[in-house]
């Protein structure tokens, strides 16, 4: 089963920001209050009473200090097709994120851009081009 974790210093930002972009729902898990773990669900997400169907996530408080904003990324980039790429960052840059890397498109593969989420994580977004154009 694919599981990825978001590690953040604010629960609440972060939690709005991944809702908002995503439409995503993060809902605490029964892990202590130190811990601050959400379980994410929405769409692309496993079913919590299925979850060795597809992909599961979550998102815990940080265990350190984040990287600085605008330093290099530190470990794996996650992206998520969105329906419009350019509609969705420009959600994020007015919703707490900052630029990473504006809209591009790719040749072959669609509309892609990547974001700081407030909390010193680098997330990726792509609409990938329609069928009957690949």
């Amino acid at each position: 089963m694919p599981h990825f974790e978001i590690h953040v210093d604010d629960i609440d930002r972060a939690k709005a920001f991944y809702e908002g972009l995503f439409d995503w729902v993060l809902s605490p898990a029964p892990m202590g209050e130190d811990v601050g773990y959400h379980l994410i669900s929405g769409p692309g997400f496993s079913a919590p009473e299925d979850p060795e169907g597809g992909l599961t996530g979550g998102m815990m408080r940080r265990m350190g200090a984040a990287a600085a904003p605008g330093s290099p990324v530190r470990g794996g980039t996650m992206t998520f097709e969105v329906i419009d790429c350019d509609e969705r960052y420009a959600w994020a840059l007015a919703n707490g994120g900052a630029e990473a890397m504006p809209p591009t498109s790719m040749p072959g593969i669609g509309r892609f851009a990547y974001v700081e989420d407030g909390e010193g994580n680098i997330v990726g977004m792509i609409t990938p081009l329609a069928e009957e154009t690949v």
